[in-house]
């Protein structure tokens, strides 16, 4: 079986150079006899291997060095806890909710504190992302939360949410290494790998040192505790060993294809050939306002149940896999990340066309 273009928005496609790679060592990885796998987490191989890793992502993003950046488990969900337990001090927060996640990082703050929302696009459907130049935050906020990039709805923050001087907190779990980004205007940026660099399991919190103290809210377990893992190193307990490693492979697959502004001319150049087939099209539709399109994730729709499982069924048997939307909104979602080649874009919108002609 040749593979497939998979359009899953996580786990998702990762570059074939890299499973390659992996592939070669997973018997033995540079003449240590053992798999990456099978490795201690305290071993000299595996201490190469993550800081490495940390070495790279710092490269590729520009990270400052009051950052610290942490390779962590639970995945994004867990952080929806984490970030209030560690960061309300006033017990007081901001939440913009645009969006599934977003809404229940919302929902989990409301258990610590006093969680505000204080802009929304719920009202339609989460299909745009609100004007968030001018919000009434609170004054003693402890920061302001946004889900950066909408997996399910396709929208993306394009400016930042005046904070008015509030720390920012984002989740970038689906656009996280799609595009140059500025960490100095963020207190915390984190991300699952799932979607656009690793296998599941692993989460990146890059996170302000100023912002890791001892003083956490009460009944915080140690593991929840940011500050035991920045002074561990990442390494406080096992973490996701193989995940790491994986990471770091995409790492470098991206420097070497050129960094993160070329990544973005690429995503930009593959949305571009799918959201102006769908705005020329009389058959599908997208679904979000055009200026908060997602580069990653491009839902769309036929405006009829059956033949949206239809396309789903026929494109699946032609070799274009999970394009069926999240449960929450059905229709279809085509999610293009990093690894996704052009190609696939192209060929996608072929076969669109042609179910299109054939259905009309």
């Amino acid at each position: 079986m040749s593979r497939v273009y998979n359009f899953s928005a996580g786990p998702a496609v990762l570059p074939e150079e890299v499973l390659r790679e992996a592939a070669d060592e997973m018997m033995d990885y540079k003449g240590t006899g053992m798999s990456v796998m099978e490795m201690s987490h305290r071993s000299k191989a595996y201490d190469t291997i993550i800081k490495e890793a940390e070495a790279d992502l710092r490269d590729l993003m520009n990270i400052p060095d009051n950052y610290k950046v942490l390779f962590l488990q639970g995945g994004a969900s867990q952080q929806f806890a984490m970030i209030p337990m560690n960061l309300m001090k006033n017990k007081k927060a901001a939440y913009i909710v645009t969006g599934q996640w977003a809404k229940k990082a919302y929902q989990e703050a409301k258990l610590y504190g006093d969680a505000v929302e204080v802009a929304s696009s719920a009202d339609k459907t989460f299909s745009y992302i609100p004007d968030c130049s001018d919000l009434d935050i609170p004054e003693d906020a402890d920061y302001v939360y946004i889900c950066e990039n909408n997996t399910i709805y396709g929208t993306k923050f394009k400016e930042l949410p005046n904070t008015k001087g509030h720390t920012l907190v984002s989740d970038v779990s689906s656009c996280f290494l799609s595009e140059p980004v500025d960490v100095t205007k963020y207190g915390v940026i984190y991300g699952g790998v799932q979607k656009n660099v690793g296998p599941a399991g692993v989460v990146v919190v890059i996170i302000r040192e100023d912002l890791i103290t001892e003083d956490v809210l009460e009944g915080t377990p140690t593991m929840l505790r940011y500050k035991i893992h920045a002074d561990a190193e990442s390494l406080y307990n096992t973490p996701p060993a193989y995940g790491i490693y994986i990471c770091g492979k995409v790492f470098k697959w991206l420097k070497k294809m050129g960094g993160l502004s070329v990544m973005k001319e690429r995503n930009e150049e593959k949305a571009k050939i799918l959201y102006d087939f769908l705005d020329e099209s009389k058959l599908f539709k997208g679904t979000v306002v055009a200026k908060d399109r997602s580069l990653m994730n491009v839902p769309f729709v036929t405006g009829n149940d059956e033949l949206d499982a239809k396309f789903v069924k026929e494109a699946a048997d032609a070799g274009f896999v999970n394009l069926k939307g999240h449960r929450s909104v059905g229709g279809m979602r085509a999610s293009i990340y990093n690894a996704m080649p052009k190609e696939g874009v192209e060929k996608l919108v072929a076969f669109m066309k042609k179910f299109e002609e054939e259905n009309a």
